[in-house]
Formats: structure tokens, sequence, C-alpha cells
């Protein structure tokens, strides 16, 4: 994901996605160049809850971001702004 997201996510926030048992990561779009690290703790202002099945098919556009919070697939917690620009990141990451 680091190398999808580059130096600059255009986040401008942290960003953590939360994969329950499975882990976490965590986009610092704060720093530069932004950085992809494991998401311990609760050090960011947005956190995104999904599995890592339903992140594989944001990934791959298999269902969108809407879709995925509309059906219960994808929760978000703290800053709803950040998670508005996980589309482009998304992108990003498909190549």
């Amino acid at each position: 994901m680091g190398e999808a997201i580059g130096t600059n996510s255009g986040l401008g926030g942290t960003l953590k996605f939360d994969f329950g048992k499975d882990g976490s990561v965590l986009i610092d779009g704060k720093s530069t160049p932004n950085q992809v690290r494991e998401g311990t703790g609760d050090d960011s202002e947005c956190t995104v809850t999904l599995t890592l099945e339903t992140f594989d098919k944001l990934v791959s556009g298999e269902i969108d971001g809407t879709s995925a919070f509309l059906q219960g697939k994808m929760r978000v917690s703290g800053d709803m702004e950040l998670s508005m620009k996980l589309g482009p990141i998304l992108q990003k990451a498909r190549g």
C-alpha cells in the first residue's frame, strides 16, 4: 500500500484501517513523506473498520466505499472528512 500511496496520499491527516484480528494499517498523511505502517494504538484521526475481504473488494473496485458503508461492511469513526478522501487512495492502490 505504501508504494501505491507514494510520498503524498492527499489525506492531510491520519487514517487507520482496522481489520480486527487480522491487524491494522495506519496511513500518516501528515508526515513528509507520507508513511504507511502498522496501526497500533489509537493514534489516528479517523478509523475505518472492515474485514480484509471487504478491503480487497474496495481496492479491486468490486465495491465502492459508499456501498460498503451502507451495507454495514465498513464502519467509520472519527473525522468523516478523511474517510471521504479514500476514493483517490484506493484508485492509486489499483494501479
